[in-house]
């Protein structure tokens, strides 16, 4: 599993930001035969709950395997002083090139009254996508070879916002995945114990108005960075739908 390509790879600053964000999104992907991968910036460490890195790495392991996500990557980057620096740009970027994703769900806002680490790692993933195709740079990379990501989306945390900007959004329909993403989301038993029952509550009720919006019963919005194009109008209203 360790050295197998994959179709998507999400990328979050800490462990629960993919699965609050998308996790829908990669249960569906999941179940529907695509090899789905996830990259933590950090360990999320230290944390209000958490008894220790080793705690919530479990945890995080244990919501990957709830979603089906094949492989879970999670990068040394310090939590709460995350940056967009070169290195953190490369090791993500090795990552890119390692496991070769056709899609790379990142973060696409930041998320105000909350951590900072979110536009950090917003910033970080839109440059590891640059890098990760750049010739010409064997002293850093070594012997992995240029990766050209063919497409990129965005999934957002700002649950707090009435009205984020989303360009080019889509809702996902999540209608079929939205118990398993709550559950892999439960999984971090530290971060959400019983007496935070309400937050799981208000992500399940996001998740039904997001839906909504698009006729479904939950869904969640993703949005390309730049405009989306048809060649088959037809196809891209009725298809798969």
């Amino acid at each position: 599993m360790e050295d197998e390509t994959l179709d998507v790879i999400a990328v979050g600053a800490h462990p629960d930001d993919v699965e609050i964000g998308c996790g829908g999104t990669l249960a569906r992907l999941a179940a529907q035969g695509y090899r789905v991968g996830i990259v933590d910036l950090t360990d999320g460490e230290p944390t209000p709950g958490s008894p220790g890195p080793e705690a919530r790495l479990a945890e995080s392991r244990s919501a990957a395997e709830i979603l089906g996500v094949r492989v879970r990557v999670t990068l040394p980057l310090p939590n709460r002083r995350l940056f967009d620096d070169f290195d953190a740009r490369l090791a993500l970027a090795k990552q890119l090139r390692r496991y070769r994703p056709r899609l790379v769900l990142g973060l696409g806002a930041p998320t105000p009254m909350a951590s900072p680490d979110h536009r950090q790692a917003m910033l970080i993933t839109e440059a590891a996508i640059f890098y990760s195709r750049l010739t010409k740079w064997p002293e850093h990379f070594g012997p992995l070879e240029p990766h050209a990501v063919p497409a990129q989306m965005h999934y957002f945390l700002a649950f707090r916002s009435l009205a984020p900007e989303t360009p080019t959004a889509i809702v996902h329909d999540i209608s079929s995945t939205l118990e398993t993403k709550l559950e892999a989301i439960a999984a971090y038993a530290s971060q959400f114990p019983p007496e935070r029952a309400g937050a799981l509550e208000r992500i399940r009720v996001y998740a039904q108005q997001q839906g909504a919006a698009a006729g479904f019963a939950a869904g969640e919005v993703l949005a390309h960075p730049t405009a989306f194009g048809t060649r088959d109008l037809m196809g891209l209203l009725f298809e798969g739908n």
